[in-house]
C-alpha cells in the first residue's frame, strides 16, 4: 500500500488551525511546504470552488509559509496534538456533505446479504454463498437502468429475493443521501466516530468530488464514509443513524483542485488501496478500482445538483465504494468490525493518504464549529 501522505505533485488546497487565529485558514502545499493564503477574495474553500479557474487563484496567490508539511501532517493526529503549532483541519468547509450508496457491483451484493441477514453477522456468511449463487458474481456489464438490468429485476423479483440495495445498483435511479452537515467532517489524523450502539460496522474508502453550486467539478480528496452494517442492516429507513453521527465522515488531506494533469479521467482511473491496522496485531488490507463503478462520476452529481435541486453552497459528492469486508477477525465465521483504536488509512497516488484513527462517537472530539461561528469568525477578521 502507498505510504505518501501528500502527492509530490498537483494544485493542493485544504484547511488548517493556526495558532493566533481564530478562523480556520486556507491552505496550499507547494514543494512540500505550506502556506497560507487566506484571503478576503477567497476566505473559505466554498469561495476557491466558485471561482473561474480555481487552479489557478491557488497557485497564484503569495500567501505566508507556515512549515513543512510532513510536520503539520504529523501535528495533525489527534493523539499528537499541540495547539502551539499548526494543524490540518478537513480541507472542506461549507459544502454540503452528500454520498453515493451502492455504485459497484461488490458493495451491491454485501449490502443485499446485510438486508437478508437483519444485521446479524453471523448470519451473513451463510447468506452470502445463497445470494451469490442465485443472483451471480458479476453484475458489472449490466448498465443501471438498461433493458438488460430490467430482466435481472424481473427475474430476482420472481425468485423472491427482490431488494431495495438492487433497485438502486441496477435501477434508473441512483443512490443519493446526506453524509452529514456542512462543517461536520474531520480531517487527517483526526478520530473517526461510530455510533455506541454498533457491533459490526466498516470504514468505506471512497473518492470524494467537489462541486461547485453550478454543478461543475472542480476537484478531489479522499473519503471515509464510516457504516454501521448492521443498523443500516435492519432497516434501510435506519440510514441516517447508521451514516450520520459525530466524526463519522473524514475528508482529506486536501483537496486536488483539477487543471491540465489532474481531471476527472484521472478520477475515473483511480485505484484506492486501503488498510485497517489494529491494536491486536490484525491487519486488513482493501482495494477498489474507480473503473469498476457502475454510474459514472458525472452522472452522480447530475443526479445530485440541477434543476430540481439546488445547493449555493455548493457540494462535495462521496462516491461509494466497491469495498465490502468479510475477513473473519475474531474467529471463524465472526467476520469483520471495528475494534477501538484501529487506524484506517485510505491511498491512492493522486491523492495522497487519508489515515484516522477509530473511536466511539461519544469520545471523539464533539461538533462545536459550525457554519454560523465560521461567518462570524470570517467577519471579526475582516474577510468578509
Amino acid at each position: 500500500m502507498p505510504n505518501t501522505i501528500v502527492p509530490s505533485s498537483g494544485v493542493l488546497v485544504g484547511r488548517a488551525k493556526i495558532p493566533g487565529h481564530a478562523t480556520p485558514r486556507i491552505v496550499a502545499v507547494r514543494g512540500g511546504v505550506v502556506f497560507d493564503i487566506t484571503a478576503k477574495a477567497a476566505p473559505t474553500v466554498r469561495d476557491i470552488a466558485e471561482l473561474d479557474n480555481p487552479a489557478s487563484y491557488v497557485s497564484g496567490t503569495a500567501g505566508t509559509k507556515l512549515g513543512n508539511v510532513d510536520a503539520i501532517i504529523e501535528n495533525s493526529w489527534t493523539k499528537k496534538y499541540d495547539p502551539a503549532l499548526p494543524a490540518l483541519l478537513s480541507p472542506i468547509d461549507l459544502q454540503a456533505v452528500k454520498a453515493s450508496g451502492v455504485t459497484f457491483v461488490a458493495s451491491l451484493l454485501e449490502r443485499v446479504i446485510e438486508e437478508q441477514a437483519k444485521g446479524d453477522k453471523a448470519k451473513a456468511d451463510s447468506l452470502r454463498d445463497d445470494v451469490l449463487k442465485l443472483i451471480g458474481a458479476d453484475l458489472s456489464k449490466i448498465v443501471p437502468g438498461s433493458p438488460a438490468a430490467m430482466q435481472v429485476k424481473e427475474a430476482l423479483i420472481a425468485r423472491g429475493v427482490w431488494s431495495q440495495y438492487l433497485e438502486v445498483g441496477i435501477g434508473p435511479d441512483a443512490e443519493i443521501f446526506t453524509k452529514g452537515q456542512p462543517m461536520s467532517t474531520v480531517g487527517f489524523g483526526a478520530d473517526v466516530g461510530l455510533h455506541p450502539i454498533s457491533s459490526w460496522n466498516n470504514p468505506e474508502p471512497e473518492i470524494v468530488l467537489v462541486v461547485s453550486s453550478a454543478g461543475r467539478i472542480v476537484g478531489a480528496t479522499l473519503g471515509n464514509d464510516v457504516n454501521l452494517r448492521d443498523v443500516e442492516g435492519r432497516s434501510a429507513l435506519l440510514l441516517g443513524k447508521a451514516k450520520d453521527n459525530n466524526a463519522s465522515g473524514s475528508v482529506g488531506p486536501f483537496v486536488r483542485l483539477f487543471d491540465g494533469d489532474f481531471t476527472i479521467e484521472t478520477v475515473k482511473a483511480a485505484e484506492l488501496s486501503m488498510r485497517v491496522e489494529g491494536e491486536d496485531g490484525f491487519v486488513l488490507d482493501g482495494h477498489s478500482s474507480m473503473a469498476k463503478i457502475s454510474r459514472t462520476p458525472e452522472s452522480l452529481v447530475e443526479t445530485t445538483i440541477g434543476k430540481h435541486h439546488q445547493y449555493p453552497d455548493g457540494l462535495v459528492l462521496y462516491l461509494g465504494t466497491m469495498f465490502a469486508p468479510v475477513k473473519d477477525r475474531d474467529g471463524p465465521g465472526k467476520g469483520f468490525t471495528h475494534k477501538m483504536n484501529d487506524v484506517v488509512s485510505i491511498s491512492t497516488p493522486s491523492l495522497g493518504t487519508l489515515s484516522n484513527r477509530v473511536r466511539l462517537s461519544t469520545e471523539c472530539a464533539p461538533w462545536t464549529y459550525g457554519a454560523s461561528h465560521l461567518l462570524r469568525d470570517l467577519a471579526r477578521a475582516d474577510l468578509l
